[in-house]
């Protein structure tokens, strides 16, 4: 059963969970369709949707795994059976895993800028969707994200960039916290208090 939670409330206990300590069950089809929806409503000057989802599910994440750890022992044929272990779970490690492609390009409107900024809103947004829903998620961006060698095979089309790969699944364990900064070592006050 789920709990209702503020947004406040939510916003001040929200973790990540690790890839690696998700399982199944993870969300059907309707349900990521309808955690797609609320990651879309993101700040998007000009309307542009500079980005798009690629959703992989199945034995095709096994596939793709192999195929970038391949890819990974070409680059470094010195890996340890370790990593080599890491590289062939790659997309394995939550059932469903979401890559938030950046579509960012020069327009005479809208700076590329603000359109990678937009495809990172719809990463978080795509985290908070998920946990709405009652699941664990985590933003990754691992090798994989910056090779575009690995892009076709992962269905990334020329010009495009990986914002982030969102991991989705039902934890394992329960989330942890993690040191957060202090006010005082990032904000910088301009001007009186209203």
């Amino acid at each position: 059963m789920k709990t209702e939670i503020s947004l406040r409330d939510y916003l001040a206990t929200r973790r990540s969970i690790p890839a690696f300590q998700m399982g199944g069950p993870g969300p059907g089809t309707a349900e990521i369709e309808e955690m797609l929806k609320l990651a879309s409503r993101v700040p998007d000057h000009g309307k542009l949707a500079p980005w798009r989802f690629i959703v992989y599910r199945g034995s095709e994440r096994v596939r793709l795994s192999t195929e970038l750890a391949k890819m990974a022992l070409i680059a470094r044929p010195d890996l340890s059976e370790e990593m080599i272990k890491v590289e062939n779970t790659r997309l394995t490690r939550a059932p469903v895993v979401v890559a938030v492609v950046s579509k960012a390009a020069p327009h005479f409107k809208v700076p590329e800028w603000e359109q990678v900024m937009s495809a990172g809103a719809v990463c978080l947004n795509l985290l908070m969707a998920a946990n709405a829903h009652g699941y664990a998620s985590n933003w990754l961006t691992e090798w994989y994200a910056f090779d575009e060698k690995a892009y076709p095979l992962l269905g990334v089309q020329p010009g495009e960039k990986i914002a982030g790969f969102i991991h989705i699944g039902t934890p394992q364990v329960p989330p942890t916290e993690r040191p957060r900064p202090e006010l005082a070592d990032i904000v910088t006050w301009v001007g009186e208090d209203a």
